[in-house]
């Protein structure tokens, strides 16, 4: 029997998470046929090493050229299969995870699946996102309400089924037609907001992304490392995203809330809003892989 559900993963310096995601893998996928990809992003630690020791799993050997990049070619690596699992490698799948979230994916008009998610320490990992607008740019430390948050925090939210704008990534079940329609992950992005502007251009679609909490993971988080360059990443990325979605006019707006957050971090000591700063008003300071060093206002 081919495989129903192709399990994607990338991987880049991964050594300390990769085995505990894919050992959660046969109990979380029960009867589901499936089939597993890792590419790994030019690892230098462990990673490889433990990945050609097992035998559950294709690995597919690539330069760092980005997360998106790395989820497209893992896909064109897997099988033909009607579903994709994407999933990040500092991630565990509870058993029958799979099968659980497949029955709301399988539901007319749904291109996405996430499930429950929970930290090491078994609290609610707040997952849920609203879609970005300029009003959200401060988030909920700087507005203090929820409202004019991406992230959603009440915890009522994660409760019961429903749609959302998206969700973190680090747990997907996507449709594969929804997949190849929009041409997977937008590459230009490197790391950082993929995952958001594919689930907004699926729901452009018509596609919903939907919370199914019957399905659950735990998230540990951290599992590629954090520095001030992936930092600059996010907030420039962000800035990103609304340019495109929003035009310009609103991504000048975003791009001056996102000035005033990230001076604000810096003074309350957070040290990586420092370099981003410099980053945001010099752009020839941006890490040279996003491609966004020709312009104050990055495309």
């Amino acid at each position: 029997m081919g495989a129903e559900v192709a399990a994607v993963v990338v991987t880049y310096n991964s050594a300390r998470h990769i085995d505990a995601l894919l050992d959660s893998l046969p109990a979380a996928f029960g009867d589901v046929p499936y089939t597993t990809v890792v590419v790994d992003n030019g690892s230098t630690d462990e990673t490889l090493t433990l990945l050609r020791r097992r035998g559950d799993c294709s690995v597919v050997e690539s330069v760092n050229d980005g997360y998106g990049a790395g989820m497209n070619k893992a896909v064109r690596y897997a099988p033909e299969a009607a579903e994709i699992l994407v999933l990040n490698p500092d991630v565990e799948l509870d058993a029958e995870a799979v099968p659980r979230m497949l029955r709301v994916l399988r539901r007319p008009d749904v291109g996405i699946v996430v499930p429950r998610t929970r930290e090491v320490d078994g609290s609610l990992s707040p997952t849920l996102r609203r879609t970005p607008t300029v009003a959200r740019a401060g988030g909920l430390s700087f507005t203090r309400l929820p409202a004019f948050a991406e992230r959603i925090e009440d915890p009522r939210a994660y409760a019961t089924e429903h749609p959302v704008d998206w969700a973190v990534g680090a747990i997907w079940l996507v449709d594969r037609e929804c997949f190849d329609a929009l041409g997977g992950f937008d590459q230009s992005y490197f790391l950082y907001s993929e995952e958001t502007d594919f689930a907004l251009r699926a729901r452009d679609r018509g596609w919903l992304s939907v919370y199914a909490p019957a399905a659950g993971g735990m998230h540990v988080g951290g599992g590629s490392g954090t520095s001030h360059e992936t930092h600059t990443m996010l907030m420039v990325n962000r800035v990103r995203l609304i340019r495109r979605r929003r035009g310009v006019r609103a991504a000048w707006m975003y791009y001056g809330v996102t000035l005033l957050v990230e001076l604000r971090r810096g003074l309350l000591g957070h040290r990586a809003s420092w370099p981003t700063l410099r980053a945001l008003v010099r752009p020839a300071r941006r890490p040279v892989a996003l491609g966004a060093s020709d312009a104050v206002l990055p495309r």
